[in-house]
């Protein structure tokens, strides 16, 4: 025998009844997902030119490092010392990951390459100006070891990046010159705006050969 009941249709002012908590919901995920998985970051400086221009948008991964350290060649979102910013409030900064703990880096072989572990680095990324000049891989020579629980992070337009061969440079104090894993947000995965430019940004396989730190 059917329920005449379960038959009868809602009455019309059920939707606008249910929408604030449809409403509700989806503002709550939406601020869970902001807060622990994913976020969007514009890109404030040519310090990452041109994998990453100004004004480009990021979305930012901020689970995966819950579950690993962040690899060479990825480009990182974190919160940067006081001693780099300047900013007594913080400040987000987005560099590529060159050293991980261990690493030892060194400017620079017979070619002009960062060397990592032993191992010439290959960086097609680095900025390239309008008449084809390439960045150098750094500045200066320089030969660090890189910290346990800290990471090396450079600029793919190394001479307007202030990053840690910059505070290397000034402070000739690898405590300074690196970032503690602990500071990292999250790691860059993709531009997304604008859609002329948008693209995944993977690592290169120039870091693949690249050998582990010798314990």
């Amino acid at each position: 025998m059917i329920d005449e009941q379960t038959d009868k249709p809602k009455p019309r002012n059920s939707f606008w009844r249910e929408l604030p908590i449809l409403l509700g919901v989806a503002i709550l995920v939406a601020v869970l997902v902001r807060a622990f998985v994913v976020q969007t970051f514009y890109i404030p400086s040519p310090s990452m030119e041109h994998t990453l221009d100004i004004n480009d948008r990021v979305l930012v991964n901020k689970l995966v490092y819950d579950f690993r350290s962040p690899h060479r060649g990825e480009i990182i979102v974190f919160r940067a010392p006081n001693e780099w910013s300047g900013n007594p409030d913080g400040e987000d900064f987005i560099k590529r990951v060159i050293g991980v703990a261990g690493d030892r880096v060194v400017c620079c072989d017979a070619q002009q390459r960062l060397m990592i572990n032993g191992h010439s680095l290959d960086e097609p990324y680095l900025y390239t100006d309008e008449e084809g000049v390439r960045n150098p891989a750094a500045s200066e020579e320089f030969d660090i070891t890189v910290p346990a629980g800290r990471i090396w992070v450079m600029g793919d337009h190394r001479l307007v990046s202030g990053d840690s061969l910059e505070h290397w440079r000034r402070s000739q104090n690898i405590e300074m010159a690196t970032i503690p894993e602990s500071s990292v947000v999250g790691r860059a995965f993709t531009i997304f705006w604008p859609f002329s430019r948008a693209t995944i940004l993977s690592v290169p396989d120039s870091f693949n050969g690249i050998p582990d730190a010798k314990g």
